[in-house]
């Protein structure tokens, strides 16, 4: 069987997995963003607590994917909830980091114009900061995003959905005729979700920056 007959007899099967493998990145990365902005934003606030909070992140992302995934197994049983816990952490540091990063690229003349107008520190981070440094943020989600779209895969190990089905069901068949078809059916609907994504967070940081700060 050709490649392209492969692609004509399994499309259903390759958007399901597709669809499997968005919702784990979506809501993977939802976690991510909920958790992650916040430590970003004791970071940057908090000194004494910023270099804890980045490595204790970044470690994270020394684990192999495998091994992370395995941890939550105990708590979580196996199927989708390891994956999640296990990418969410994976996703966290470009988040945090970025930031940190976009609240410190924030003109201190800004900051302290919006002090001097009586603007409490609260509604200073939600109208000004956060707003200011939205560019450098979306783009650390972006990032985070890249990196668990491909780390997904992994999560059929523990049972996860998505595409990484495929790619391991190619795996376990060979040397069978059909087994590269699978690998690569796989492997290539992970990439168009990567271009999909990335298009996606291009367009959201258009519509969502200012044009004064783009």
């Amino acid at each position: 069987m050709s490649f392209l007959e492969y692609l004509e007899r399994n499309y259903d099967n390759l958007i399901e997995l597709s669809i499997e493998h968005v919702q784990l990145v979506v809501i993977s990365m939802a976690l991510a963003i909920v958790i992650g902005l916040p430590l970003g934003v004791v970071a940057h606030r908090k000194r004494l607590l910023r270099t804890p909070i980045l490595s204790a992140t970044s470690f994270f992302l020394t684990l192999p994917s495998l091994a992370l995934f395995a941890l939550f197994i105990p708590l979580f049983g196996l199927g989708a909830p390891p994956a999640i816990a296990g990418l969410t952490l994976y996703a966290l540091l470009p988040v945090v980091s970025n930031t940190v990063a976009g609240l410190a690229s924030v003109d201190p003349a800004v900051v302290k114009a919006s002090r001097g107008m009586g603007i409490g520190s609260g509604r200073r981070l939600l109208q000004i900061e956060l707003p200011l440094a939205w560019p450098v943020i979306v783009t650390g989600i972006r990032v985070s995003t890249q990196v668990i779209v491909g780390i997904a895969a992994i999560a059929v190990f523990v049972g996860g959905p998505g595409l990484g089905n495929e790619i391991f069901r190619g795996l376990r068949s060979v040397p069978n005729d059909n087994a590269p078809n699978l690998i690569y059916g796989g492997t290539l609907a992970i990439i168009v979700l990567a271009l999909l994504f990335d298009a996606v967070f291009v367009l959201i940081r258009r519509l969502t920056t200012s044009r004064g700060i783009r």
